[in-house]
This record gives C-alpha cells, sequence and structure tokens, in this order.
C-alpha cells in the first residue's frame, strides 16, 4: 500500500523511515476516526432535531384539524338550528292563518242566519294533516249535509 502522504521536500530528498511511515498512519487512522465520530454525532443530532420537528408538526396539524373540524360542526350546528326555525315559522304561519280561518268560520256559523230564515250549523275538527267540517244548512226545504275533509299543506 502506497503511503498516504509523501513527505519528500524539494531542498530534502530523504525517505521517510518505517518508523516515521506507521506513525503517519496512526495518525491517518485517528484523524478518520475523530471525523467520523463528529460526522456520526451531527448525524444523530440531526437525526433527533428531525424526530422532534415530525412530532411538534404532527400535534400542529392535529390541533389545525380539531379547530377545523370543532368549527365545521358549528356550523353545521347553526344551519340545522336556522332550518329547524324556519320550518317552525312555516308551519306556525300556515297553524295561524287555519285557526282564524276557523274563527271566522265559527263565528259566520254562531252568528249568521240566512236570508230566507235558514240556519247554517256545523263543527270542524282539525288534526295533524286534516282539517274535517262537517255542516248543516237549514233552509226551507230541507236540511242539506256537507262533509269535507280537506288536507293542509304541512310537510310531514
Amino acid at each position: 500500500m502506497p503511503p498516504l502522504f509523501s513527505c519528500k521536500f524539494p531542498g530534502n530528498q530523504k525517505a521517510l523511515s518505517e518508523k516515521d511511515k506507521t506513525a503517519i498512519k496512526i495518525q491517518a487512522w485517528w484523524r478518520g476516526t475523530l471525523v467520523r465520530r463528529v460526522l456520526l454525532h451531527a448525524a444523530l443530532r440531526a437525526w433527533i432535531i428531525q424526530c422532534w420537528w415530525r412530532k411538534t408538526l404532527s400535534r400542529v396539524l392535529e390541533k389545525r384539524r380539531r379547530a377545523d373540524r370543532e368549527s365545521y360542526l358549528r356550523k353545521e350546528w347553526a344551519v340545522v338550528r336556522l332550518q329547524s326555525w324556519a320550518r317552525m315559522w312555516q308551519v306556525r304561519r300556515r297553524y295561524c292563518r287555519v285557526l282564524d280561518a276557523a274563527r271566522i268560520i265559527q263565528a259566520y256559523w254562531r252568528c249568521h242566519s240566512c236570508t230566507s230564515r235558514g240556519l247554517i250549523k256545523g263543527h270542524y275538527r282539525v288534526t295533524a294533516n286534516q282539517l274535517h267540517l262537517e255542516l248543516e244548512i237549514l233552509l226551507g226545504s230541507g236540511p242539506c249535509i256537507v262533509t269535507e275533509c280537506i288536507p293542509l299543506p304541512i310537510k310531514q
């Protein structure tokens, strides 16, 4: 194996002794060992920093995902509540209209008599989705009974 360093100087043409060559080899081996040790320590430190960074990054991403999920759920819950309030308001408006119509009909039935001295009597029943009417109209010629089931426009 040729020597790593040639220590022949232009002014000094003497060859190195065997002892000096061995010393140079030992020094080269030791320097290589030191360099490898420093590189190993640097690699281990870099690996530790990378592990720490990955862990920190995963925590940050998990917090962000959790915050996004909570924000999404809050928005969805708000949308559901608004929709339910809107539906409730529509149903309430329909119910109030039907109730007003029933009151008008009741007042008409109770207080109105026909011009020919006839009489209108009747009753009604409101269920979840229908209005049941039963009218009895008494005129001079005889009673006329009208029975109707009117579906209410309420969504199920």
